[in-house]
């Protein structure tokens, strides 16, 4: 169908079957018609597709990943959308709303060499490759995009990208036979091979399965996956991640130190990772592990354990439709991470402790009904509510007032994630 036919089928009601994916048809409607104008603009009425990738929120496993550990992500109802076509160029042109548009020649994706790291035409010619190095057809595409994962709110913006250009290819090229799993494994290929980045594949992997799905990563090259069905909407329950703001220009130490001392732990006992170390052995091996890694990797090799196994609960608990031993999870969880982990605020800068006191605002608000964590890495930036619908409004008022209008971002799970749109 040629984009100015979809747009009249947008305007004429076809996201109404929807409401399972957006709760404000009228604004999405909009939103579709918009982008669809600037494809056409940019690139012709030509056939064309309607794509979605949501964006992801970590629900459970706080830096477990780096260590074969296990997660419980869930993908959000904030999503980036996509008009694609066919060209027969032999170039990829990519235009995303607020960025200038990419221009890539298909010619020059078998090599990273030829593209700069951190930059995203690295992560573009990474997917088109990852097609070829795995089989798959690939060919020249036109893309205008936008999206309302918006970068540094820590739903994982970049992953939803990598995924959107590899959602692209598999329905433009490939009739969408190539499952989600996979997608987000040639995601993860390429930021680790091209963009530089050596992430895991917690991010594409949700953003990719959509709903709350269970990644076990003992295997990191075939990890377990296990989606789960259940709406927290209909639980009468909602997700808000609060944006305290803070600054990351000075984290990267931070960060990095955390997998660097849980794998140090890990040398300790003749391993690469932590995975398969007992918290019987941890504690046996304390006393020397003192003298040889310090008390922080200690306590952080014990969230490590406690957290893999806190994880498979949550998960069971999510399956059973048991909310009060969910969210008893999520709260020891994040209760973890700021005594063991210790990722909740940095030593470099002790006054500023946003994380800190957006839990204890939320720990008073919620009086025992939901629960709260640190959300993603840590440090700075955001923080995790589960907070019952009723009672939403007030969360983020209170949460806005204090860090800034728009700092409270009321989400739902979706149960889709990457997909073409007329095909759900």
């Amino acid at each position: 169908m040629i984009a100015s036919e979809l747009k009249e089928k947008i305007n004429s009601g076809a996201l109404n079957s929807y409401t399972h994916l957006y709760s404000d048809i009228d604004a999405q409607s909009a939103r579709f018609s918009r982008i669809i104008d600037r494809f056409i603009s940019l690139y012709g009425d030509n056939d064309a597709l309607l794509l979605t990738v949501p964006g992801r929120s970590e629900i459970s496993g706080n830096h477990t990943d780096h260590n074969r550990g296990c997660v419980l992500a869930g993908a959000i109802d904030r999503d980036v959308i996509a008009v694609a076509a066919k060209n027969d160029l032999g170039l990829v042109r990519i235009f995303s709303e607020g960025y200038p548009e990419n221009v890539i020649k298909i010619c020059e994706c078998d090599s990273a060499c030829n593209y700069d790291k951190y930059t995203s035409t690295s992560l573009i010619a990474g997917t088109v490759n990852g097609f070829s190095e795995r089989g798959y057809k690939y060919g020249g595409f036109d893309i205008a995009m936008t999206s309302e994962v918006l970068k540094g709110s820590g739903i994982s913006s970049s992953a939803a990208f990598e995924v959107m250009i590899g959602n692209a290819l598999n329905h433009l090229y490939n009739d969408g036979r190539i499952d989600n799993v996979e997608l987000a494994k040639i995601a993860q290929y390429a930021e680790n091979e091209y963009f530089g980045k050596p992430c895991g594949l917690m991010d594409q992997m949700a953003c990719a399965v959509g709903g709350f799905v269970f990644i076990d990563f003992e295997d990191v090259k075939n990890p377990v996956v296990t989606p789960i069905d259940f709406s927290l909407g209909d639980a009468g329950y909602a997700l808000c991640i609060v944006n305290t703001g803070g600054n990351h220009a000075d984290l990267n130490e931070d960060y990095a130190s955390v997998p660097r001392e849980m794998k140090a732990v890990a040398a300790a006992f003749g391993r690469d990772v932590l995975r398969g170390v007992s918290e019987g052995e941890l504690i046996a091996k304390t006393p020397e592990l003192r003298e040889s890694v310090g008390d922080r990797a200690i306590l952080r090799a014990l969230h490590f354990v406690r957290e893999n196994k806190r994880v498979c609960e949550a998960k069971d608990a999510l399956a059973d439709g048991r909310l009060d031993r969910f969210f008893s999870a999520v709260n020891e969880s994040g209760n973890s991470s700021f005594k063991y982990l210790q990722n909740v605020y940095t030593t470099v800068n002790v006054s500023e402790q946003g994380l800190s006191l957006a839990l204890a605002l939320a720990e008073e608000y919620l009086a025992g009904e939901g629960a709260s964590r640190v959300h993603g890495g840590g440090f700075a930036g955001t923080v995790q509510i589960f907070v019952k619908k009723s009672r939403l409004s007030g969360l983020t008022e209170l949460m806005d007032s204090v860090f800034g209008k728009g700092s409270a971002m009321a989400l739902n799970v979706r149960p889709v994630g990457a997909a073409r749109l007329d095909l759900l």
